[in-house]
């Protein structure tokens, strides 16, 4: 619904329950209230389920159904076994009105923005030493929603890549490169491949030659204590893979504010941490000679390995606090795959036991696997890999479709964009917890629930826009707008705010995915049934209003999921 239906209500029930009822809970109530369009009567209807529990919300329900009709509403009325759902019926024209000139930039919910967070997303998040794959492209996607759904509710988000460059591992890889004899020019063309190339040259021969793996190790000792030529020659390396990363983050649409890197936090550099840990009696030393963090009483977290070096909680722990410094946040999101569950488990408690304040605004948002993405030749392949991919499928599709617009030239964006599109949506539709099966022909295909059907049908009304003969009217006549269809349009296009609420509540972004899909699906009904070229001036401008609206909606959705809108396709 509008910013101000919904204000207006809120402020009507406030006063109707005067002090009586805590804040948060009324807010977290308020923050429910739903559209929907009554198919029996026609009226539009917004729906408030209060909560037992939280609240007296018998009670309330008996004050707030207490509220004289006025231009706003015409009645409320109470429904659900205990009497404790609340149900306005809306002034037709006033809501019509509001929701059309609503211009869905913003939204403005009780309890969800009222006041502007400090959060923090670390998403995507790659291992330099092994390929940016489809794993980190659900972290990618994932956490790029997320970020962008706090950024649209007012909250002062901060986007960090936390990119994997330490560890025992980064001494295979260092060695391998000597092995290899890659040269600094080589390493600047295609760093991630010949990164992973050294890695996977260097293991293959710690398999049949020990002293391989004695060297990597010394290697990253080295490394860890500060040996100036080993890192500046890694600072080198990591130049040049953010360089890659950026390329391909900025053909997908994500930004980021920060690159942060685990080796940040080495053993040297967080030495204060550790004594601190020591000082509090957080770490013991145990018999192998590692200092450990007594977990419980059958077990103990190692942080530093016998020979100093640090372990992947160490730098986490160390970059939680180093954060929190930083930035005082809200909240933060490690948006990782549930492989990693454990981990950030252990990680929360660490901090928990540490009399950490903040460590209760910690989360992991967890994500399932991609099954069986792959090139059509069936081959391992990197992210980039897939994204040539998805470009070359749509491309011949674009070649044999008669309703093609655009030129297909190498100028041509619409068909990169399309390609990603359907890989966003496939992956975003999905229930986030989920392990799915990838399919290209699901993925691409434009009669069914996808990403390219969402360019479509924006493609549709923009052309409708440029070629009906129809000029926008300066304001709406809710009297030239009776169908049904259009009123099942509008109840879908107020519906926006609410999907966006819930799909945050829950961090699932598919959610949003089918609400778009549900007003793609209102849209091309609205399309079919209802003329705007040709209609009397008056009926054609109101129409197109309607139309208009929907494209909005269904393109800032489509933007907060990390699409691109295309007006041609």
């Amino acid at each position: 619904m509008s910013v101000r239906i919904r204000t207006e209500l809120c402020k009507k029930i406030r006063g109707s329950l005067g002090t009586t009822q805590p804040p948060e809970a009324l807010n977290s109530a308020l923050s429910y209230l739903e559209l929907r369009r009554d198919n029996s009567s026609g009226d539009f209807v917004v729906s408030l389920p209060l909560k037992t529990g939280e609240y007296d919300a018998r009670s309330s329900a008996d004050n707030i159904a207490s509220l004289k009709p006025d231009g706003l509403f015409t009645e409320v009325r109470l429904s659900g076994d205990r009497l404790d759902n609340v149900s306005f019926r809306l002034n037709r024209d006033r809501c019509i009105r509001e929701i059309l000139e609503n211009d869905s930039s913003t939204i403005t919910i009780p309890g969800v923005n009222s006041g502007g967070k400090k959060i923090i997303v670390e998403f995507s998040s790659p291992n330099i030493a092994k390929p940016f794959h489809v794993g980190h492209l659900r972290s990618t996607i994932i956490g790029n929603y997320i970020a962008n759904v706090n950024d649209f509710l007012c909250n002062d988000v901060r986007r960090i890549n936390y990119l994997g460059d330490w560890g025992t591992q980064f001494g295979f890889v260092q060695l391998g490169i000597d092995l290899l004899n890659v040269t600094e020019e080589k390493m600047k063309r295609e760093p991630i491949k010949l990164l992973y190339d050294a890695y996977v040259h260097a293991n293959k021969l710690a398999v049949t030659d020990p002293s391989i793996a004695e060297k990597a190790r010394q290697i990253f000792n080295d490394l860890e204590s500060g040996n100036a030529r080993d890192i500046e020659k890694w600072e080198t390396f990591r130049r040049f893979t953010v360089d890659e990363l950026s390329a391909t983050y900025e053909r997908l649409g994500v930004r980021f504010h920060e690159y942060n890197w685990e080796s940040t936090y080495n053993a040297k550099k967080i030495s204060q941490i550790i004594s601190f840990m020591e000082s509090q009696g957080f770490l013991i030393t145990d018999s192998e000679g590692r200092k450990v963090f007594p977990f419980h009483e059958k077990r103990n977290v190692p942080i530093i390995k016998s020979d100093g070096s640090t372990l992947y909680i160490t730098r986490d722990i160390a970059a939680a606090m180093d954060r929190f410094d930083k930035y005082k946040f809200d909240a933060m999101y490690y948006v990782v795959d549930t492989a990693q569950n454990e981990h950030f488990v252990t990680l929360i408690k660490i901090l928990e036991k540490m009399k950490c304040s903040w460590a209760d605004r910690l989360l992991h948002v967890k994500f399932g696997r991609i099954k069986g993405m792959s090139t059509r030749k069936g081959s391992a392949v990197f992210l980039q890999d897939i994204l040539d991919e998805t470009l070359a499928v749509m491309r011949e599709n674009q070649i044999q479709s008669p309703t093609t617009k655009v030129s297909l030239d190498s100028s041509d964006k619409s068909t990169d964009i399309l390609g990603i599109s359907a890989v966003i949506i496939n992956d975003l539709k999905q229930r986030r917890s989920k392990d799915y099966n990838f399919d290209w022909n699901k993925a691409l295909d434009i009669k069914g629930d996808t990403g390219v059907k969402l360019q479509y049908v924006h493609c549709r009304l923009t052309s409708l826009e440029e070629n009906s003969g129809a000029k926008l009217p300066t304001e709406c006549d809710p009297s030239l707008l009776r169908e049904q269809i259009i009123e099942e349009l509008i109840a879908q296009i107020g519906r926006f705010d609410q999907a966006v609420v819930r799909s945050h509540r829950e961090l699932e972004p598919c959610v949003l995915v089918n609400y778009l899909f549900a007003l793609s699906h209102a849209i091309n009904k609205g399309l079919k049934e209802l003329r705007v070229k040709g209609e009397p001036e008056d009926v054609a401008s109101q129409r197109l209003l309607v139309f208009y609206a929907a494209k909005r909606v269904l393109a800032q959705g489509m933007k907060l999921l990390g699409l691109h809108p295309l007006n041609k396709m």
